[in-house]
């Protein structure tokens, strides 16, 4: 099941996540259709690979790096996701319109200076979706973070195909689909040790299957720059 039609990362994708089995393999992210039946654990960690800059860096459970993100700036209007080599798998900019709600256009790989495709790269010049952060707080939704809407036609426009619930400020947030089905979960990472606190920089993104992990991680990110 497609959920954003010409979004080929969020799809039914496999990732056979079995204790001793793959020891020493790497993981190529992002992962493609076909590649997640059972649910993957990622750690995140809030600081970039890059001394200069501010971003993330993505660990797999196997130790793996499976994503990083620097950023020069502390709230930039554009984000971009990479894989562990460095090459573009979604760009994240805000919306450019004035107004009150924070909202974001999720873009396939990388996008020129101006908005448009660039030509030195793979990528597509209408967003794939759009996220927004939750503003009415007399709306009944208390638990709302944020928004996930299609752009295909005006009518995806007014439903949301994903919402986000929880509190990302405490690292623990839940992504469901229109069908209250749980797809991502945000949790603060747990030590071993009762004297060891991770606090609220490193935590744990759990995709469950048929999510895609790289567009859960960009869920983390806007939602980073949404209320951090």
């Amino acid at each position: 099941m497609r959920v954003f039609p010409r979004f080929k990362f969020v799809s039914r994708a496999v990732h056979e996540e079995q204790e001793g089995e793959h020891e020493g393999k790497r993981n190529n992210y992002p992962l493609t259709e076909g590649s997640l039946c059972t649910s993957l654990t990622l750690t995140v960690w809030k600081k970039s690979l890059v001394i200069s800059c501010k971003g993330f860096t993505v660990i797999d459970s196997y130790g793996n790096l499976a994503y990083r993100v620097d950023n020069y700036i502390l709230h930039p209007n554009e984000v971009i996701l990479m894989d562990a080599t460095g090459n573009t798998v979604l760009t994240l900019r805000r919306s450019r319109k004035l107004g009150l709600v924070d909202s974001w256009f999720v873009y396939e790989g990388e996008m020129g200076k101006q908005g448009g495709r660039s030509k030195s790269c793979k990528s597509k010049e209408s967003p794939v979706c759009c996220v927004r952060k939750r503003v009415n707080i007399l709306d009944g939704k208390g638990k709302v973070q944020a928004y996930v809407y299609r752009v295909a036609s005006d009518s995806d426009k007014r439903h949301a195909a994903f919402t986000v619930e929880g509190s990302y400020a405490h690292r623990t947030c839940k992504v469901f689909d229109e069908y209250k089905k749980t797809v991502a979960e945000i949790k603060r990472k747990e030590a071993n040790s009762k004297d060891v606190s991770f606090g609220i920089e490193i935590f744990q993104l759990v995709v469950h299957p048929g999510f895609d992990p790289s567009f859960a991680m960009a869920l983390v990110l806007l939602l980073d720059q949404m209320f951090s």
